[in-house]
């Protein structure tokens, strides 16, 4: 989970589907501190709602984004490392857990490398011989936006990275 209102959709949809879901959230590349806790809280405050076990990694720690991203300029170095990180960090503790499978709320995102994501989600499936549960969740791109404001969520202005908050020009 990158944060509360992209879950949304992509939790309805599994869970139509009669998975039992676990929520992950596991973000190093949000920055700065303030805004880490404004998407953890809102991710708290979606489990609550949706009645969801998530498991939180509550401490901000942004080194692990931070050593491979360099100064940040090759964007798209920036977000496939960013990507990989969290991903990663998502198919290993599933394996660990003894869950049937993993998948991202990345995959929500009109704004976020969707065939990136697949591929890595393959490779780490394979690497941790757990199955990725590929979607394409983007369909429920407006009905996620409306759901949040509905719950009243924090809804961020950038992407998560320092990086992508300049580019905002925030």
């Amino acid at each position: 989970m990158c944060c509360g209102p992209c879950s949304i959709y992509p939790l309805k949809r599994i869970l139509e589907e009669s998975y039992q879901v676990v929520g992950f959230f596991y973000n190093p590349n949000i920055h700065p501190e303030e805004e880490f806790r404004k998407r953890l809280e809102a991710v708290k405050r979606l489990s609550e709602l949706m009645a969801l076990e998530v498991i939180l990694f509550e401490d901000y720690r942004p080194q692990p984004f931070f050593d491979g991203v360099g100064r940040g300029e090759d964007k798209e170095a920036r977000c496939s490392h960013c990507y990989t990180i969290r991903l990663e960090k998502t198919a290993e503790t599933a394996k660990e857990l003894g869950f049937d499978c993993f998948s991202s709320s990345l995959l929500y995102s009109r704004y976020q490398s969707h065939e990136f994501i697949c591929e890595l989600g393959s490779r780490l499936a394979e690497k941790y011989s757990i199955p990725f549960y590929y979607e394409d969740f983007r369909a429920g791109w407006r009905a996620g936006i409306e759901e949040s404001k509905k719950m009243s969520l924090y809804r961020q202005k950038y992407c998560g990275c320092i990086f992508s908050k300049i580019e905002r020009g925030l």
